[in-house]
């Protein structure tokens, strides 16, 4: 919440309001702590295990926060309670944005820890894949290159994965974001949005879509970086102690 707060000071704003997706501790660990630091925080969500939560929405709620509109898209998956933020402003020459959480990744998906495959077919075809083509995507982790690796397992052919991911590979190297994408970009390149695609039934072998997406996140749970291999000199000195004087607590 610090950083948080620092960056609200240097942008000189007021803090008025929290959107949080779900309660995950990593996307809504710092409610509380903003919550008495700044009285008067509303906090909207869809979950009641949201910290500090004030404000409970629902789906295709809308919210005014002066000339930002936003639509709360309700996406149970990856959590129960899961909401989307589809923001936009009336007259903006700017495309609109999704803040998509833990729903839907550049180049992925969420797991599915408290939900099922129909649901997130749902989400990412119904929901979230019916908005405007141009819309910036904005989700909760910077996985983008392990994400594209696996698409170009499922894909090898895929040219538009070859493409996005020697793009996140170099933002990776440089330090620099890979989000936001745009969902039209998505369609191109994204397994989890390609599952009616003739190369995602060859490679799980289901033709049902949802089968299709259940296989591809099992798939997707299963697969592994190469792992990289220790240094064996490291190894040793490890071994001997030698680092020991350096990772005793003070």
């Amino acid at each position: 919440p610090f950083q948080l707060l620092e960056i609200i000071r240097k942008e000189d704003v007021a803090l008025r309001a929290i959107l949080t997706t779900h309660h995950h501790w990593d996307h809504a660990r710092g409610n509380e702590e903003l919550a008495r630091l700044c009285p008067g925080l509303r906090v909207y969500g869809a979950d009641e295990r949201i910290g500090a939560l004030t404000h409970k929405v629902t789906h295709d709620q809308e919210l005014t926060f002066g000339a930002i509109r936003v639509r709360c898209l309700f996406t149970p998956c990856h959590t129960s309670g899961h909401m989307c933020y589809f923001m936009w402003e009336d007259g903006s020459p700017d495309a609109p944005a999704l803040f998509s959480g833990d729903t839907l990744f550049v180049g992925g998906c969420g797991k599915f820890f408290e939900g099922t495959a129909a649901q997130m077919y749902a989400n990412l075809t119904q929901i979230l894949g019916a908005l405007p083509k141009e819309t910036k995507v904005f989700c909760g982790h910077e996985c983008t290159v392990r994400n594209l690796k696996f698409a170009l397992k499922v894909e090898p052919e895929n040219e538009a994965v070859k493409k996005k991911l020697a793009w996140a590979k170099q933002r990776d190297d440089e330090d620099l974001p890979t989000v936001p994408s745009t969902l039209q970009e998505e369609f191109l390149y994204n397994p989890f949005l390609r599952v009616t695609e003739e190369p995602l039934r060859k490679f799980t072998g289901k033709t049902d879509p949802v089968e299709v997406l259940r296989t591809l996140r099992t798939e997707k749970d299963n697969f592994k970086k190469p792992k990289e291999q220790p240094n064996p000199q490291a190894m040793l000195a490890f071994d001997w102690g030698l680092f020991s004087p350096f990772l005793e607590k003070k």
